[in-house]
């Protein structure tokens, strides 16, 4: 049996924790491992847990959000992060991903999407709330003309397989639903994905969803590679 995603979870309000892990504690495959009530309390027990995920609120005391993110990021390798808030500004939503942030949930979103997104960010995938998404959809929509033409030359350097494995990146495909599309082993696909970071020179799969959008990628680009065989 594999074990659970272990979770920390920061948040200066005991209430919200509470909530939160009450939550998380429906799915037997999640379990909370440590919780912080400030900035650099997560940052402490991050490096001491070394947990799959770490959930931080934007607004703490000590060491806001985004600030620990950037610092758990830089110093606890193999954790991902995902921001749990009430604030969707545009503002916030670009630090958090521009730092790292695998993931961006709203406290007023649904149960099952808060779980859902622990889950995608535990397997290496990127998950934004809807509302999330559709903010930053539409500010890449208002400057996507003035920006296309510089993703699709970033692109332009990847292999043909690599642009397809973008495109399903780009689509919010995990590593396994990838391999199965492709016909691939994991393995595989996860030496490309790192392939890919590192030539497009961003942090995480999100930035690199950004780059499949601005350059045009769409899952089916991907979903054809299984048709024509390419390797």
């Amino acid at each position: 049996m594999n074990r659970p995603i272990r979770v920390l979870l920061a948040d200066d309000e005991a209430m919200i924790r509470a909530g939160v892990r009450a939550i998380l504690a429906a799915d037997d495959g999640i379990a909370v491992v440590a919780e912080a009530g400030d900035g650099h309390e997560a940052v402490r027990l991050a490096q001491a847990h070394r947990p799959d995920v770490v959930l931080l609120d934007i607004r703490m005391p000590r060491l806001d959000g985004l600030a620990a993110a950037e610092e758990i990021l830089r110093t606890v390798a193999g954790t991902a992060v995902a921001m749990l808030t009430t604030f969707s500004e545009d503002a916030y939503v670009a630090r958090a991903l521009g730092g790292g942030a695998a993931g961006f949930l709203l406290k007023s979103g649904d149960p099952d999407e808060l779980i859902a997104g622990v889950r995608a960010v535990a397997d290496g995938a990127a998950f934004l709330s809807p509302k999330v998404a559709r903010h930053v959809i539409d500010n890449l929509g208002a400057e996507r003309l003035g920006r296309a033409t510089a993703a699709r030359a970033r692109t332009g350097t990847l292999t043909p397989r690599e642009r397809e494995v973008l495109a399903l990146v780009g689509a919010g495909l995990s590593n396994p639903e990838i391999a199965r599309r492709l016909h691939l082993v994991e393995g595989t696909v996860k030496a490309y994905v790192s392939a890919i970071l590192d030539r497009l020179s961003v942090r995480n799969r999100v930035q690199a969803a950004i780059v499949a959008y601005e350059a045009g990628l769409t899952a089916e680009d991907g979903a054809a590679a299984s048709g024509r065989g390419v390797r």
